[in-house]
């Protein structure tokens, strides 16, 4: 499986490309894509895509996860990021490679046992699964990484949960007891 990860943000956009094959992970590729902030919005979200689009085809990327978007005190930031994030999922749609989000917090989890994990942590235990030599620089791509490890690492139970035939909320109101039609399973 090769899983694009992705730190999105409208000045810097961390991505990671990751490749799976048993419990062998290898970092395919990381790094930032930097938009210049003389430029305007749409300019910005326009580089973003294109070099989203030129990963998922260059690797052969199956899936695309992606940070959600964390609500701090800045909501101008927040709408950039936003902004970022659905040109990303605009690229992947536009391939047809699916999309999963992760919190800050499980990204953290998955990759460091712990949700509340610092930076330097969980660039370090990047480096570590996937065997780099040191963290990989800048934050944006070691977080992106991060985030492709998530997905990899979630991987297994979701494809479990979609084999068994798991369905939602829709059960309780509509289901009969005994009755697990298939369903599409978002973790």
């Amino acid at each position: 499986m090769i899983v694009l990860g992705i730190d999105p943000g409208i000045a810097n956009t961390g991505y990671g490309v990751v490749a799976s094959s048993g419990s062998r992970l290898r970092a395919l590729a990381f790094g930032v894509i930097e938009t210049a902030a003389e430029l305007a919005p749409e300019a910005r979200l326009a580089e973003i895509h294109a070099d989203v689009g030129q990963l998922i085809a260059g690797h052969g990327v199956e899936e695309v996860a992606v940070e959600d978007l964390y609500f701090g005190a800045n909501v101008v930031s927040a709408m950039a990021v936003g902004q970022a994030r659905g040109v990303v999922m605009l690229a992947a749609g536009q391939h047809g490679v699916p999309v999963q989000a992760h919190t800050p917090q499980a990204v953290k989890s998955a990759v460091c046992g712990s949700g509340r994990a610092g930076k330097d942590q969980v660039a370090r235990m990047v480096a570590r699964l996937l065997g780099l030599s040191a963290p990989p620089r800048p934050d944006h791509a070691a977080d992106a990484l991060a985030v492709a490890l998530c997905a990899i690492n979630r991987a297994p139970l979701a494809s479990a949960i979609a084999k068994v035939g798991v369905r939602g909320p829709a059960v309780v109101a509509h289901g009969r007891e005994g009755e697990f039609p298939a369903a599409e399973v978002s973790l």
